[in-house]
C-alpha cells in the first residue's frame, strides 16, 4: 500500500510532514519545528506516530522533538555529525544507513552544505524525497555551515534521481524563489510559466509543495547551474534578491 503524507504548516512559513504506513499503521514525523499541531493532527486521523526523523538541527525542524516524543514515545533519528546539536536522538544516521517505516525503507543521503550534517531520506520503492532544507521548489537552501562545492554537488545528485519522484521541501519558498529564477533565466518559458502558476496558488492561499524532481530540473536555477562558480554566483545573487 502507498504511503499517506500530510502536509502541516508550522510556524512562518516551514511545512511538516506526517507520512503514514496503512499497512502496519506507523507513522513517522519529518523535522518538527512544533509539536502541538502534529499532535492534533495526528490524533485526528487516528495515527499513532512511532518515529521522528530530523534532517538537520535548526531548531524550526527540531523545536517539537521533545513534547511529540514525550507524549508517543517516538524514537527520534537524526544526522551523526549533528549529534551533539540534537540531545533528543535516538539513533544516528550517515550516508548509506536505511531507516524504515513499515516494510517502507528509506535511504539517508549525506547532503551538507545548509548545515554541516544535513541529511535527506529517500524512498526508491515511492519514488519520495523529504531534503529539509537542501532542495527548494525552485530553490536551494543558504549555505550557512558549508561550501558552494557542496550544495552544487547534492543538487546534481538529487538531479539524477527519476523524475517523478516527488519532493517534500521543508518551507513554502517558491514564489520568491520563483521570481529569482525568471530574473536568472527571463529566456526560460517553463519558468515564466511556472511563475504564474505559483503566484495563481499563493493568490489563493494554496501551497505549492510537492514539487517533482523533473519540475525542478526544469525551472530551478541552482539544480540548472552548470558549474560550481556559476551555482556560486546565483546564490550569491539569490541572498541580495530583493523577492
Amino acid at each position: 500500500m502507498p504511503l499517506e503524507i500530510i502536509r502541516i504548516p508550522a510556524l512562518t512559513d516551514n511545512y511538516i510532514w506526517l507520512v503514514h504506513d496503512p499497512a502496519s499503521g506507523d507513522t513517522v514525523v519529518v523535522d518538527p519545528g512544533e509539536a502541538d499541531p502534529v499532535l492534533a493532527e495526528a490524533a485526528a486521523r487516528g495515527w499513532r506516530i512511532g518515529q521522528i526523523w530530523n534532517t538537520h538541527w535548526h531548531p524550526d525542524h527540531t523545536g517539537g522533538n521533545a513534547a511529540i516524543k514525550e507524549a508517543t514515545a517516538a524514537t527520534i533519528t537524526a544526522p551523526a555529525a549533528e549529534a551533539d546539536r540534537i540531545p533528543t536522538a535516538d539513533r544516528l544516521v550517515a550516508e548509506g544507513d536505511t531507516v524504515m517505516l513499515g516494510d517502507h525503507a528509506a535511504t539517508v543521503l549525506e547532503t551538507p552544505a545548509h548545515t554541516a550534517g544535513h541529511v535527506t531520506y529517500h524512498f526508491a520503492d515511492g519514488a519520495l524525497l523529504f531534503p529539509g532544507d537542501t532542495l527548494f521548489a525552485m530553490g536551494c537552501g543558504r549555505l550557512f555551515e558549508g561550501s558552494a562545492g557542496q550544495m552544487h554537488a547534492n543538487l546534481q545528485r538529487l538531479a539524477a534521481l527519476p523524475p517523478e519522484t516527488m519532493v517534500y521541501c521543508a518551507h513554502e519558498y517558491t514564489l520568491a524563489n520563483a521570481r529569482y529564477a525568471l530574473s536568472t533565466e527571463p529566456g526560460n518559458a517553463a519558468i515564466a510559466d511556472r511563475l504564474s502558476e505559483v503566484e495563481l496558488a499563493r493568490m489563493n492561499g494554496l501551497p505549492t509543495i510537492p514539487t517533482t524532481i523533473g519540475e525542478e530540473c526544469a525551472t530551478n536555477p541552482f539544480m540548472r547551474a552548470v558549474s560550481v562558480a556559476q551555482f556560486a554566483e546565483r546564490r550569491a545573487a539569490k541572498d541580495a534578491f530583493p523577492g
